[in-house]
């Protein structure tokens, strides 16, 4: 079941907007099931002469009539780091929706699914020139405090100044996964330059790049100027004659953006923050799955 973002709005309790979220997306993800603590993805195969049939799948066989070994690839645990840029530009508003609300609800489910999967997380959040940092940790209470985090986070300023940064890289010494929530909203290229230290020690980053429908098509109906969230800047705006030129240069944008991002290893996905959060997820568990 995919939840409309506009829906997540009106559940205020976040451990339950995770659980929903999380629970709707792997009840339609397929071969997969959940058991004990960690989540493991099950393959099928024929059964042939000599296999242990401790492992014969007798559910399958109730549906099918035929014989199945189920073969299941253990996890081993990872650290996850969830970083959340909360400057000013994710105050972005699509049709009741903030990109910072967005980035939240992603950042929630996430944090659930990585904790059904026994693996530690950690919340980074860029916020009004400085760097709120909750080092990882694989345990119920610290998810809790995760939650307690995101409920807090409030859209201000401008993005971390880099004196802050070395908070980021003072993780386990280990290989991460860390997954970065941002608008990609940059004065002086300075998300690129986190992004490249954090690609220089080995990382596997994700960056999850927030784009509301209505930056995507140009779609500011009654409005006839805009305000840069961060510099309070103005510009006039005459949507008709505009818009080609703007779809243009968004497009050249966001090839730049993937190629700069490709070209460091950095896997990265544009995500619509009209759309439920299920290409977020999926793409998550694609990474999660490539075996740090």
């Amino acid at each position: 079941m995919q939840l409309d973002p506009k829906v997540l709005m009106t559940i205020k309790n976040l451990p339950l907007l995770a659980k929903t979220v999380i629970d709707g997306f792997m009840n339609g993800f397929n071969k997969s099931t959940v058991k004990g603590p960690g989540l493991e993805f099950s393959q099928y195969r024929s059964y042939q002469p000599g296999d242990d049939l401790r492992w014969l799948d007798w559910r399958m066989f109730a549906r099918s009539d035929r014989y199945y070994i189920r073969e299941s690839e253990v996890e081993t645990s990872i650290s996850v780091r969830f970083l959340v840029d909360a400057s000013a530009s994710m105050n972005h508003n699509d049709n009741g929706v903030r990109k910072i609300d967005y980035a939240r609800f992603l950042a929630a489910s996430l944090a659930y699914l990585v904790n059904l999967q026994g693996d530690a997380a950690g919340l980074y959040v860029f916020k009004d020139g400085g760097l709120f940092t909750l080092s990882s940790k694989a345990d119920p209470q610290h998810l809790q405090r995760i939650y307690h985090q995101l409920d807090q986070i409030q859209a201000n300023g401008t993005f971390t100044k880099p004196a802050h940064y070395k908070e980021l890289f003072a993780g386990s010494g280990r290989k991460e996964l860390l997954v970065f929530i941002t608008d990609m909203y940059q004065q002086d290229g300075e998300i690129y330059k986190v992004l490249d230290s954090l690609a220089a020690l080995r990382h596997e980053v994700v960056v999850f790049h927030l784009m509301g429908n209505n930056e995507l098509d140009f779609d500011f109906k009654g409005y006839s100027a805009l305000e840069d969230l961060e510099t309070g800047e103005t510009v006039e705006i005459d949507t008709q004659q505009a818009k080609k030129a703007y779809k243009e240069k968004l497009d050249q944008h966001l090839a730049e953006i993937r190629m700069q991002l490709l070209g460091k290893h950095i896997v990265y996905r544009m995500i619509n923050t009209s759309q439920p959060l299920d290409d977020a997820l999926r793409a998550f568990l694609v990474q999660r799955n490539k075996g740090l």
